[in-house]
């Protein structure tokens, strides 16, 4: 049978040496290639599968839940606030009224007095007292007058010299005004008042004292004034104090005198040490 024979043996040929095999399998069909167009990026991490951005995890430990007024609503932080504040109003006023109740008796009380008395009685009363004795409310002045005997042997009688004004003159403007200028006359002046009754007379063996004490401040002002003039010496000296009463304000209503009230001493010797420079 040579080549040209038909049938199945001569078309595939007889297995044997020499005879070709039959064929190997031909590929598969090729995959088919994607048509041009977008491309589906790649999923993002950062969202979810459902395409909603996926929450971020916190760098430090999750916050904790609110408390106090900050967890409340709205509307009833409102209403703290407001609460709040009508209790701060209410405590100002008590505190106010209180003042004004235990405080001595002023301007203020004086207009307000059946309002003060209606806040604190009965629930609030007090059994105590505020010591301001008379708060701004007098000017006393000290003032000092001087018997001298001059070089030709006659004798005078100077004016006036308020001592409490020339302080004030020193402390007016002064940043840093001295002690002796704030309270060396008023203290004495306050020393002799509490150590001498309504007569002048003294009480107790400080009277003699305050006297002294008085007089030598007194007569060293005199000297720094020289009102003895060249030659002279200070005999004796007469103290008085000058009190007016300080006026209300306006709206207050209220009427008092200010008329001056005197309080004039009696003529002090001056001992001769004390007269040639007021130290004894």
């Amino acid at each position: 049978m040579n080549a040209y024979d038909k049938g199945s043996d001569a078309r595939h040929g007889p297995a044997g040496q020499g005879v070709p095999g039959p064929r190997p399998a031909l590929p598969g069909p090729a995959s088919p290639v994607d048509p041009p167009g977008p491309r589906t990026p790649p999923p993002d991490p950062g969202r979810s599968a459902g395409g909603a951005p996926a929450p971020h995890s916190p760098a430090g430990p999750p916050a904790g839940p609110r408390t106090g007024v900050a967890a409340l609503s709205l509307r009833y932080r409102i209403a703290a606030a407001t609460a709040l504040a009508v209790v701060a109003v209410v405590v100002c006023v008590h505190l106010g009224m209180t003042f004004l109740h235990v405080a001595p008796a002023n301007t203020v009380s004086k207009e307000h007095g059946e309002t003060v008395e209606n806040w604190i009685y009965p629930e609030f009363e007090q059994n105590w007292k505020l010591f301001a004795p008379n708060p701004l409310q007098q000017d006393i002045a000290v003032q000092v007058r001087a018997e001298i005997r001059a070089a030709d042997g006659g004798t005078r009688t100077t004016g006036w010299y308020d001592l409490s004004a020339q302080d004030g003159r020193a402390i007016d403007g002064n940043l840093l005004p001295s002690h002796t200028q704030q309270n060396e006359l008023r203290r004495a002046w306050d020393f002799f008042v509490a150590t001498h009754d309504d007569d002048n007379r003294p009480v107790g063996l400080r009277g003699a004292l305050s006297e002294t004490y008085l007089r030598r401040i007194t007569v060293l002002r005199l000297d720094r004034a020289d009102a003895a003039g060249p030659g002279g010496a200070v005999e004796r000296v007469q103290i008085r104090s000058r009190t007016v009463q300080v006026p209300p304000p306006e709206w207050s209503g209220e009427e008092i005198s200010t008329t001056p009230v005197y309080r004039t001493l009696s003529w002090w010797p001056v001992p001769e040490d004390e007269a040639r420079g007021g130290v004894g």
